[in-house]
């Protein structure tokens, strides 16, 4: 008797799977066929993203190869080609753009480009502060202070992957505008520092030698120096 119970259980449920499949056996179907499709078309997707990637980076190479070798006009169309690319392309061709004009003589273009960029709120805060930077660096040639500290002072703080070459040209622009505790100011907090790169480190010591070779140590030094002698 209990065979006879589990033969009709077992027809009954083969009949419920059977009713099922009749109303959803399609639709499963199309979602299987829209799964394996949507899966080949993202892979396809990845590859055709890393092939532009590949021939974007190679563009951007050839384009500094041919700056390197003072063929300016051949990098600039270069880099215009990067104008659509995907990634931070663009962004780079746009900086090493201005680099450009910078290096045919053009400072003030170069100037104009490199605060463009740092100003433009589209961009990533690493390819705006990088701008911001090296728009610094060029006001510094002026030896106008506000100039520089207008560009590199944000980029001082103590979270800033960028703050020990902003200081550092904060203290050059200092102390090429004659103001020399300012300059001091900057260059304690570059040594002060534990994170400060060795090369930086290497340079403001030179500047350091220099300005204490023309004016002494400073005032605060020397009254700290009587005190201990008291």
């Amino acid at each position: 008797m209990s065979d006879i119970f589990r033969e009709v259980d077992e027809d009954i449920r083969q009949e419920k799977y059977r009713r099922l499949w009749d109303r959803f056996g399609p639709w499963v179907m199309v979602l299987a066929v829209f799964i394996v499709v949507g899966t080949g078309g993202y892979r396809g997707w990845l590859y055709w993203q890393e092939t532009q990637a590949q021939a974007s980076g190679e563009k951007f190479q050839l384009a500094v190869t041919a700056a390197e070798g003072g063929k300016f006009d051949e990098a600039d169309a270069l880099l215009s080609e990067l104008a659509q690319a995907g990634g931070g392309y663009p962004a780079l061709a746009r900086l090493r753009d201005a680099a450009l004009e910078g290096e045919r003589g053009e400072k003030e273009v170069a100037l104009a480009a490199f605060d463009a960029i740092s100003a433009d709120s589209s961009l990533d805060k690493s390819f705006r502060d990088v701008a911001a930077l090296r728009a610094a660096l060029l006001a510094a040639d002026t030896g106008d202070y506000d100039a520089v500290a207008d560009r590199a002072e944000s980029l001082t703080g103590d979270t800033n992957p960028f703050r020990a070459s902003a200081r550092e040209i904060l203290a050059i622009a200092a102390w090429k505008a004659g103001d020399i505790g300012l300059s001091r100011t900057w260059i304690t907090a570059i040594e002060e520092d534990s994170e400060t790169p060795t090369d930086v480190s290497r340079r403001i010591a030179l500047l350091n030698d220099v300005i204490v070779a023309a004016e002494g140590t400073p005032a605060a030094t020397d009254d700290a120096a009587v005190e201990g002698g008291n």
